[in-house]
């Protein structure tokens, strides 16, 4: 990558940031009550009358009511003053400033004192609103529309995130600023569809049952601490109109149109011309206190999931040449249903549940080759048979005290989860064959219980509350050996996780016209039980516990109207998930094995931001520098043993590592037609030297020197929006070549291209879109293990086209 030509790119930014500003905010609720100073006894039906300062412009009235409150809705961020009169009583005057980090506000009690007592003196108020900005105001959140990502509509949430700024996709994995430890949400909760700590599933959910995408750098603690590089919050689709009403729509689509490279001799056919089908559904009926909501989306796939071709060269000379071919079949049904009970003015209900199954079905062939390809050595050709299903119900209670925004929130959420996976093996040898097997059964039971307070201050707001999570999986494998099987036997058996996490936090904001501050604190205890089968041969049960605080803090000036700076800090960790210390072999790879690893602990991570907004009447200019350095990294190694050439990656504790960089934001409007916008995060990673010993199969030791990279990647966003509802879409995405565990990945650049036209009076719309339209996206990695190293070439599907139609009544 040509760093200086980014640098030069970054300085061009800076250079068209200078524009005029012009804030756009979304509106506050005042709300307050008036008393007799004397007496203190309520005010009812006095006059209260809002003003601009800067030319004393009348912006909102109200009266208060018989308890002596009042409520003023639709207030802009500005600077004002209250006009407060009664009959008998004195003009009061109070100057407020409306910020923007909180959507409700309660006024301190205004006193009015009785005509013949001189007026009192004038106060100041401070009031602040929330932010509903791409990016937030206090520059700790990026909102974005699904709906608005025209080239990826129609496909899955992960690939709905590729064009995202600040994220990239790789292995499956979603990364933020070349960092896949991240949380990933729904609907603000952690669920088995994405999860708990980790991420799973993102390929196979809809994006069409999606509303927005919520990417959270910097967590406050009112957030679970897991997840070090930040939190992706995927909101789900909820309407609430009145009446019936609705929106159904359908997509197709077609990938892998061509082979992009031959498979090597005598294996099936690679998937070509694969089809994508997605109905969608979504209802809501809303009458008196009840609102009514359900949400249905099934996405069926065929997928060239993995193509790549290998070249593995051993310590003593011995070259294999290999391809993994994987034809994937999905099926993923999601279904969403509940209701919202407004029981009075004060208290509401929402009861909700989750259904969904995910049915997969891969073939898939593995043949070995010599190194000059005149021999096979060995062919595997297998089927994988899995079922995930997702049961999830949801209750949660909210109380609203009298002062607008002044809130007690109770949840109830319930996760059943299961996976039932079903391998089989044709294992081809020169001189003979065998066929291997194995199921596994792992259910999932999680149970969450929270109680989330929310006070609004006269200079911000105070947010408190507590958290609990009861966690069981227990999982069964079975292992069935063919002839000439490399199945371990022995490693199978039974082993069950327990999880059990309280929490509690709290968490201040403070501001005023030049200052903003955030200081909260998290307090999590976690005890993790791993009971392992006493007669497994390498394994034994384990456990670990902490307790830990996690700090978080922002302070922002506000240089002018113009221009924000805020600095961050928090402290997060990244637990081990189930499957990263499952002690059950996978196989899925003739001769690459992975295991799990029931000793792995915890990795914290300290990190640190500066984060810098300017704003004008058409665009925004974000930018931020940022550090993270974490201790424990938690990592998968690759090693073999003396006298077999099977490659077992184990997940490992590697030590100390670092992620600096730059990120930076550049949206602008030009004309009514054409807006763009451009993302560039230029970084570099570190891991530390160092040294592991790898228990499975048998005892071996490993080290690694130091490795460190210079990366980053960029997307161009080009949105058009023509007459008569046509809209077009074209991004350009390019990433670097960075660091992995062990080794290296290549660069990798893709264009994709979307177009959606509304029709039927805007009830209904049309859309077509193409991924990767030069074909040119292709994995290409360098690993260096002990006693081995390899390349290889993923020529997986990218290039996909769809077309869509939906209707909205």
């Amino acid at each position: 990558m040509n760093i200086t030509m980014l640098k030069n790119l970054f300085l061009l930014f800076f250079l068209i940031a200078t524009s005029l500003f012009k804030s756009q905010v979304s509106n506050v609720t005042i709300s307050g009550i008036v008393k007799d100073k004397a007496k203190k006894k309520s005010v009812a039906y006095a006059n209260i009358v809002l003003k601009k300062t800067s030319d004393d412009t009348f912006i909102a009235g109200t009266i208060t009511n018989e308890e002596g409150r009042f409520s003023l809705e639709g207030i802009k961020p500005d600077n004002y003053h209250f006009e407060i009169s009664a009959s008998d009583y004195n003009l009061e005057k109070q100057n407020l400033y409306v910020g923007s980090l909180s959507s409700f506000i309660e006024i301190p009690v205004i006193e009015l004192e009785p005509s013949s007592v001189k007026e009192t003196k004038i106060d100041e108020v401070v009031l602040t609103s929330t932010n509903k900005n791409e990016i937030s105001n206090q520059m700790d959140k990026k909102t974005y529309s699904v709906a608005d990502n025209i080239s990826q509509s129609g496909g899955s949430v992960l690939q709905s995130m590729q064009n995202l700024p600040g994220v990239t996709v790789q292995d499956g994995k979603v990364q933020l600023r070349g960092n896949d430890k991240v949380t990933v949400l729904i609907d603000g909760k952690q669920t088995a569809l994405t999860g708990f700590g980790s991420q799973t599933g993102l390929d196979n959910i809809p994006a069409s049952s999606i509303d927005r995408i919520e990417i959270i750098n910097n967590p406050s603690s009112k957030y679970d601490a897991n997840g070090n590089a930040g939190i992706i919050n995927v909101i789900m689709k909820k309407n609430k109109q009145n009446g019936w009403n609705g929106k159904v729509g359908f997509t197709y689509g077609t990938g892998s149109l061509w082979e992009r490279k031959e498979n090597l001799p005598t294996i099936r056919p690679q998937y070509t011309f694969t089809p994508k089908i997605n109905p969608s559904l979504s209802l809501n009926y809303r009458k008196d206190k009840v609102n009514l909501f359900l949400q249905a989306d099934n996405l069926y796939t065929q997928t060239l999931n993995k193509n790549e071709f290998v070249t593995r060269t051993y310590d003593d000379g011995t070259v294999i040449n290999s391809q993994l071919k994987r034809n994937r079949n999905t099926n993923f049904l999601t279904t969403k249903a509940g209701l919202d009970w407004n029981i009075d003015s004060k208290n509401s209900l929402t009861v909700s549940g989750m259904y969904g199954s995910e049915k997969i079905i891969d073939r898939g062939d593995q043949p070995f080759f010599n190194g000059d390809m005149s021999q096979r050595l060995r062919l595997w050709q297998f089927l994988e048979d899995e079922l995930k299903t997702t049961i999830m119900g949801t209750a949660n209670y909210q109380h609203k005290f009298k002062e607008a925004g002044h809130l007690l929130n109770v949840g109830f959420n319930y996760t059943f989860h299961r996976e039932d996976e079903k391998y089989f093996y044709d294992n081809y040898l020169p001189t003979s064959t065998g066929t291997d097997a194995f199921k596994l059964l792992s259910d999932e039971q999680v149970y969450d219980f929270n109680v989330d307070y929310i006070k609004p201050l006269k200079y911000g707001r105070l947010e408190a509350g507590v958290k609990l999570r009861n966690r069981s999986i227990p999982t069964n494998m079975n292992f069935i050996p063919g002839a000439n099987s490399v199945l371990d036997v022995n490693a199978g058996g039974w082993a069950t996780y327990k999880e059990l996490i309280p929490a509690a936090y709290t968490n201040y904001i403070f501001e005023t016209p030049k200052w903003e501050a955030e200081l909260g604190l998290r307090l999590e205890y976690v005890k993790v039980q791993y009971d392992v089968n006493p007669n497994h041969p390498t394994y034994k049960s384990d456990s670990y516990n902490y307790t830990q605080p996690f700090p978080n803090l922002r302070l922002a000036y506000k240089l002018n109207d113009k221009n924000k700076i805020s600095v961050f800090y928090n402290r997060r960790v990244d637990r081990p998930n189930e499957v990263d210390i499952r002690i059950f072999p996978k196989y899925d790879d003739a001769e690459i094995i992975k295991v799990g690893n029931p000793a792995l602990r915890p990795q914290f991570t300290n990190s640190v931001e500066l984060g810098h907004k300017y704003n004008w009447h058409n665009g925004y200019l974000y930018s931020a520098l940022y550090h993270r350095f974490s201790n424990g990294t938690i990592t998968r190694i690759s090693s073999i043993v003396p006298g077999s050439n099977l490659v077992y990656a184990v997940f490992q504790n590697a030590g100390k590592s670092y992620n600096s960089g730059i990120e930076m934001i550049l949206n602008q409007k030009i004309s009514k037609v054409y807006s763009f916008n451009i993302n560039a995060n230029l970084y570099r990673n570190q891991i530390d030297a160092f040294t592991v010993t790898n228990l499975y199969p048998t005892p071996n030791y490993f080290s690694a020197e130091m490795q460190k990279a210079i990366s980053g990647n960029v997307k161009f966003n080009n949105t058009f929006k023509f007459a008569k509802g046509f809209d077009a879409q074209l991004t350009a995405v390019y990433l670097a070549s960075d660091i992995i565990p062990q080794g290296k990945i290549g660069s990798r650049f893709s264009m994709d291209l979307g177009v959606k036209k509304s029709i039927q009076n805007g009830k209904g719309q049309l859309f077509f879109n193409a991924t990767d339209l030069l074909n040119t996206m292709v994995i290409k990695k360098q690993i260096q293990g002990a006693g081995f190293h390899y390349t290889s070439d993923d020529y997986y599907e990218t290039q996909v086209i769809r077309l869509g139609y939906s209707y909205k009544f």
